[in-house]
């Protein structure tokens, strides 16, 4: 097995990996610069805001679930020339996209309430409880009429991004992360005459951004039609094949469970880390803030792998296949080591940006210090996740990912945090720490091979 690859592996890797680097390091650091600008407004608005942003997280996933499913036949369709193929499965990614969308509204819109209070049962401390939910609440609801442009912008961002073209879907996010900024600033403490509108004005500037992103994407996509071909007659009619609906569906569904169930955990267990108060919703709203922003080297190594290992897989080299996926998950661990450095070094800083507490602070400081520790682990993970996944073997994927998370860290967490008193750092620690029995899941699916499939080589 050759782990280290030769300079035109790495030059191929950065040249689809690096625009996504870029736009997904500017899009957090814009939303770190959002979070301090709520921040400043208070601890009660910054976690109002966190708590409801939970719930779109769970949305955000189930979207990315819907389309990954059919992005799987889209990137092994671009890479045997199948432009009617990725055309088809982009019609399917419009329409389970506009299911999601209605079920995701309603549900959110009649359940949003209960859903925040959820994380106010701990301890209040400084915090208001009351005016945390009022917070979050008002947040929520201009936040969802931004869920359309977000739908219909994923779908095109995925097609692309399988066709080889990451660079337009980059220019859209950036660009739309900075009418955020700008929006930000203007609305959330009215500068030059705008009104100040504080936690709302934050949910606008959002909202605003993603017609921005959803409208180059389709202003883009449709003056380029010789480069993406698949756009020509993508209108014409939702038609799908059945059979190519039906292997979707099959391959898509556990993938779609499986962000439904991972999103679903990843609340579930901030959930019983708030059992410990509000200072610590607080101290993880800062502490995940930080650490997305360091953290999209190796997320963006793992999308790299399911685009490249995904078009190798559908032309046929299977050799070439599985050498790229060792040399990419070992690329990721490398990444996942120097992130977890950087996060060290930063940790005593970020905080510090914060209009809260010195409590809050420290906290969020120990937090992210303590998750430097795991960010290898997460590396790993997180690669193997998408070479499974490339390869079409959801099902398999579903059980490394999500079910490995409600089996092992959901229980973990859920009885340390309601039947012990177990301080929030150990808490930490021991949760994280459920996750290493992937590696060796992980270590031992990636060499059986199993996930080495052509998944379009009849259709």
């Amino acid at each position: 097995m050759k782990f280290i690859g030769d300079k035109a592996f790495y030059k191929k890797v950065m040249a689809v990996t690096l625009p996504m680097i870029v736009q997904n390091g500017i899009s957090n650091f814009v939303n770190l610069l959002d979070n301090i600008m709520v921040g400043q407004t208070g601890t009660e608005q910054m976690s109002g805001v966190s708590i409801a942003n939970q719930v779109f997280f769970v949305y955000m996933l189930c979207i990315f679930g819907a389309t990954s499913g059919a992005g799987i036949f889209g990137a092994q369709f671009y890479g045997k020339n199948d432009h009617e193929g990725v055309r088809h499965t982009f019609r399917f990614k419009l329409i389970s996209g506009a299911l999601l969308l209605v079920i995701g509204v309603s549900v959110i819109a009649l359940f949003n309430e209960t859903f925040i209070g959820l994380f106010l049962q701990g301890e209040a401390g400084a915090s208001d409880p009351v005016a945390t939910l009022r917070y979050g609440m008002d947040y929520s609801v201009i936040i969802l009429y931004g869920l359309l442009p977000f739908t219909v912008a994923s779908c095109y961002a995925g097609t692309l991004r399988e066709c080889g073209e990451t660079f337009n879907p980059m220019v859209a996010s950036l660009l739309a992360v900075f009418v955020n900024l700008i929006l930000n600033y203007l609305l959330i403490f009215g500068k030059f005459g705008f009104p100040e509108l504080g936690v709302n004005g934050a949910a606008v500037a959002t909202t605003i951004s993603r017609y921005v992103e959803c409208g180059y994407l389709v202003i883009w996509t449709a003056r380029h039609k010789k480069r993406m071909p698949f756009i020509v007659g993508a209108f014409k009619s939702l038609h799908v094949p059945w059979k190519l609906a039906k292997d979707i569906i099959k391959k898509g569904t556990p993938l779609m469970i499986n962000e439904t169930l991972f999103s679903l955990g990843m609340t579930t267990m901030n959930q019983c880390y708030s059992i410990r108060g509000l200072a610590v919703v607080a101290a993880m709203n800062i502490m995940s803030v930080a650490a997305n922003l360091f953290r999209v080297v190796f997320m963006s190594l793992g999308s790299a792998v399911a685009i490249i290992v995904g078009q190798l897989l559908g032309a046929g080299k299977m050799d070439e296949a599985k050498d790229s996926a060792y040399k990419l998950i070992a690329f990721s661990v490398f990444g996942g080591a120097v992130v977890g450095g950087l996060m060290v070094l930063f940790a005593p800083f970020f905080p510090e940006l914060y209009n809260t507490t010195e409590e809050i602070r420290h906290l969020a400081m120990v937090l992210m210090m303590l998750l430097a520790i795991f960010q290898p682990l997460e590396a790993f993970c997180n690669a193997a996740y998408f070479t499974i996944r490339s390869g079409g073997k959801t099902i398999i994927t579903f059980v490394f990912d999500s079910l490995a998370l409600w089996v092992m860290s959901i229980p973990v967490a859920y009885f340390v945090g309601h039947y012990t008193g177990m301080d929030i750092t150990w808490m930490f620690v021991i949760v994280n720490a459920t996750k290493a029995v992937k590696i060796f899941i992980g270590v031992y699916l990636i060499k059986k091979g199993t996930w080495m499939h052509n998944i379009v080589n009849d259709k």
